[in-house]
Parts: C-alpha cells; structure tokens; sequence
C-alpha cells in the first residue's frame, strides 16, 4: 500500500505537469490546444482522486495507531525540530523530479521562509536540501537553503545559452581564482625568435632556436545580482518563479555580453575587445558622412581578420545599423580611376558575399549577432567583425551559485535571493598580427573608427 508521502508526491508530479502545460502556452503567448485542455482536465481528474486515497490511508494509518496504543505498544520517538540553518543531508524523496518536490522556485522560497520563522515548522522537502552557504554551523539566522537543482538549470541555461557571447567564447572551467596560461603568439612566418627553420649544406653545423612564450594572466572575479522580494509577491509562486529566474538570467546574460565587449580590465571586470591592444581599427573612408556605413567599410574589415579563423567569425552590431546594411552599395572607378561609376553585379564578390540577409543574419557569409552592449551608430564598437575562439573566458567551476535569506532584511518582511557567477576574461592575443607581406596588421578582433 502507498504511504500518504507517495501519494503526495505523486500529486505534486501532476500539478507540476499541470503548470508546465499552462507555462508553455503562456510564454508563447497563445491558447491551450484542445489535446492540453483535455490533458489537464485528466491530470485535475487523477489529482483530485488522490485526495480520496490520501484520506483513506490517514483514517487506515490513525486507527492503526489507536488500536496500538490501546494495547500498550510504545510509539516510536518523535523527531526533534529541525533547527533553522541546519538540514540534514540524506537522499531526497522527490529526487528524480529534479526539485525535490517542490512545483517551482517561489514554491521553495515560501517553504525556506515559513521554515527559518520563530516557532515555525520545517516542510519535509527541505530536509533533502543540501545546506549551500551559512555564516557559521548551527546558527540559524546566518545559514540559507540550497536552490534545488533544476531552478538551478533555469537560470544557467540563460547565460550560456544562444543569445550569450559567453557561449562562444573559448570558455573553461576552473577551479582556481586565478588562471595563468602559457600563450604562443609567433607567426609561421616569424623570424626574430620562436621556432625557427633553416637549411643546412652538408655536414654544416646547426642553428639553435627555441620556443618564444608569453604567459596569459586572467583573474576570475565575481558576478552577483542581490534581489530582494517582499512576502507578499511570494506568495504568488507560479508568477514570481518564472519572472524571477528569467530576470535573473536576463541581466547576468547581458553584464557579461557587456564586459566582452566593452570591459575596462581594471576594478574585477573582463578586459573587453574595444580596450584590448589587439583589436585592429579600420579608417572611415575620405569624406564618408557621419554615422554612416559603407561598403568599403566593410570589404576593409573583412580583409583584416586573418583567413585561417574568419571563416569562423561573426558580425557583433548595434541593432541601429541594420537600415544602412540593407542600403548598402558597391561603387567602381573607371579604367583611368579618375571617376566613380554606379555599382553592377561583381565578379568578385559570391553570391551571399557582400549581400546583407536580414532573414538567415548573415554578411559577406558571417552570421551577424544584434546586442545593446554594442556602441551607438557612428561610434568605435558600433560594428565588430569577433572571431569569438579568440577570446579566452575562464570560470568558476560549478557556474551560477544561489543562496536565499529571509534574516537580511527580516524586520520588513523581505527574502534575499543571490546569484554569483565568477568569471574572467580578454583576448588570446595581446597585439595586432604582423604581416610576412603586407602593411596591414590583423587581428581576431576588428572595429570600425568612428565616423
């Protein structure tokens, strides 16, 4: 026969797929279909039937209990209280939901505060929590619970998902504050220092030459976002769980797309591309109007990524461009050069080359990114040509970090709920590539000067 916890814990797994029903429509901003209605009215239906086997079991377990106590029988101890702050780790009831039990963020929150409350009683589920971070063992008022593991999940996914740069940069683990690596930056073609090749007539001595390393120093500093929610807005589970999970990630998301690209390098920010040394800057054209693109400005960007990674770049824009992007024209000069004719169809350039594809997002081939993190139009940054590899981001090993507190601000009835993220970041190259042939440097990084 199944215990009243089984069958508890069966109803929560058919009201949580009752609201992941009801989620998915309203994130897509839509009605139930008819099969999700008649999906929910079973899943109510064999809910509701629980009620009736729960209450069974209860009546069963109590005379059980009446009929042994008349007998005599010594009843087993009662547990003691769980002391808020400190929750025994075991294995927990509701594990393979991947929350414990709970049916969503809010619903843990209201638990962690009804438990952490004076005189009040800990819900069995955060038993199976494991204690993440307290000031000192058995003191309540400086300790916090765990997040379970799929909450967990909802905000991760957001920073390392497809509209993070994070993603796509050359991102490690790490399980040290600092991370110092060993970089090469000699060219093949190379010839003061570094490996170096030569001939030799027969039975002539050798040259020696050995390697030419540099070290790259990257400090893995912390993220947080500190969010404070009043008891009243908690008590609205469903819609203060998605929000505030999707927030979270929205904002974390969006600081560390910003450091990426505009980080300063100093105060525990990631040294972005526009501050780095190694980004090249390509010159407006002679008599270009302000806050204008052209095509040449971008034939010229392109020609200055090295060939062997710009066939894995992407285009980082400023969403304000893209007016002119769909504008933009190719110019020629006549045989003497001495004039400017209206543009044809070139020879030169493949098709999907020069062509802007609003609909597949992609220029001269290269898919384009739109963020706010990048500069206003007419401005450095507005337009960047990233060869994303080239940009080394390691972090905290165990990604995002939360932690709940109802004692930070227990006298206006407020709940602390903290995420950290430790990470750190800058280009792999600490300066523009020199050219065997050629004047123009190259970079995994290319901007625009402002116009």
């Amino acid at each position: 026969m199944n215990t009243v916890e089984e069958l508890k814990a069966r109803q929560l797994e058919l009201i949580e797929q009752s609201r992941g029903i009801e989620a998915r429509a309203h994130d897509e901003d839509r009605d139930l279909t008819d099969e999700e209605e008649a999906t929910l009215e079973r899943l109510a239906a064999d809910a509701s039937k629980l009620d009736s086997r729960i209450a069974r079991v209860q009546k069963l377990e109590a005379l059980e209990q009446n009929l042994t106590a008349s007998k005599g029988r010594q009843s087993a101890p009662v547990a003691a209280p769980v002391a808020a702050g400190r929750i025994s780790v075991g294995e927990p009831n509701s594990r393979k939901d991947g929350k414990w039990g709970f049916n969503n963020l809010a619903d843990f929150a209201v638990s962690v505060r009804n438990a952490t409350k004076h005189g009040g009683m800990v819900d069995p589920r955060l038993q199976n929590a494991t204690l993440s971070t307290y000031g000192s063992e058995g003191v309540g008022s400086e300790g916090g619970f765990a997040v379970p593991p799929e909450f967990r999940a909802s905000v991760q996914e957001l920073v390392m998902g497809e509209d993070g740069l994070l993603g796509r940069c050359d991102a490690m683990p790490t399980g040290s504050n600092m991370v110092i690596v060993p970089t090469d930056e000699d060219t093949a073609w190379g010839t003061s220092g570094g490996v170096q090749v030569y001939r030799r007539a027969e039975a002539g001595t050798m040259t020696q030459s050995k390697p030419s390393l540099k070290e790259l120093t990257v400090r893995v500093e912390e993220l947080y976002a500190l969010v404070p929610m009043t008891d009243q807005l908690l008590e609205d589970s469903p819609m203060m769980g998605r929000w505030l999970a999707r927030k979270a990630g929205e904002k974390i998301n969006f600081r560390i797309n910003h450091e990426i690209i505009n980080g300063t390098g100093a105060g525990g920010q990631m040294l972005g591309i526009l501050n780095s040394a190694a980004t090249v800057s390509v010159a407006k054209e002679s008599s270009q109007a302000n806050g204008t693109i052209v095509a040449a400005n971008i034939l010229k960007m392109y020609s200055r990524m090295p060939d062997w990674v710009r066939r894995n770049a992407i285009w980082l824009i400023n969403q304000d461009i893209e007016p002119q992007l769909l504008n933009i024209n190719l110019t020629f000069q006549t045989k003497t050069g001495s004039a400017e004719i209206a543009a044809g169809t070139s020879g030169l350039i493949p098709e999907g080359g020069l062509r802007y594809d609003p609909t597949n997002g992609t220029l001269m081939g290269r898919p384009i990114i739109a963020t706010e993190a990048c500069s206003t139009i007419g401005t450095v940054g507005d337009i960047i040509l990233a060869y994303m590899p080239g940009y080394f981001a390691p972090y905290k090993a165990g990604g995002l970090k939360e932690s709940i507190s109802i004692h930070l601000w227990f006298d206006q009835a407020v709940t602390a709920f903290r995420w950290t993220f430790r990470v750190g970041g800058q280009p792999w190259l600490s300066a523009p590539i020199a050219r065997r042939s050629g004047s123009n440097t190259l970079s995994h990084f290319v901007t625009l000067a402002a116009r």
